[in-house]
């Protein structure tokens, strides 16, 4: 008999929470048959009956065919197409920005070589002798684990 009744206590607990959850989160105007601020002593202090009322007297009627409301906008920044736009649009820049001063670091470099290799006229068109890259001379670095 106690198991019993601790069930029909657990229950009547589990269906006020329920209830007064439903109450208190249900907008003002949809309130039916009290006011809210009845509704929430009723559903605290008449045990099983005060739910059961709420559940089929107090709670917002569905709607049947009638106008459906406006869809909400998201409520968190992820769920929001246009935020998602704006942050891809935002990368997407970011990127375009970051490629483009590796391009251009890419070409100073190129041209540094290039001004390295080749003094031009400036020097008087003569080569560094000692430079490696000579075609007229043998390849001067040598392996130095090769021994003659």
């Amino acid at each position: 008999m106690v198991r019993v009744f601790l069930l029909l206590v657990a229950a009547q607990v589990v269906l006020a929470a329920l209830a007064l959850i439903d109450c208190l989160s249900a907008e003002k105007h949809q309130v039916r048959a009290m006011p809210r601020a009845v509704w929430v002593p009723v559903l605290l202090l008449v045990p099983l009956i005060g739910p059961i009322a709420w559940f089929l007297a107090g709670r917002p009627a569905p709607a049947r065919g009638g106008p459906r409301p406006a869809p909400r906008r998201p409520s968190a920044p992820d769920d929001d197409p246009d935020f998602l736009k704006s942050i891809a649009d935002s990368a997407r820049r970011e990127d375009e920005e970051m490629f483009r001063r590796w391009e251009d670091d890419l070409r100073r470099r190129e041209q540094d070589l290039r001004r390295e290799r080749d003094p031009g006229p400036a020097a008087g068109g003569q080569r560094n002798p000692h430079d490696p890259d000579r075609a007229d001379t043998p390849d001067r670095h040598t392996d130095p684990d090769q021994t003659a």
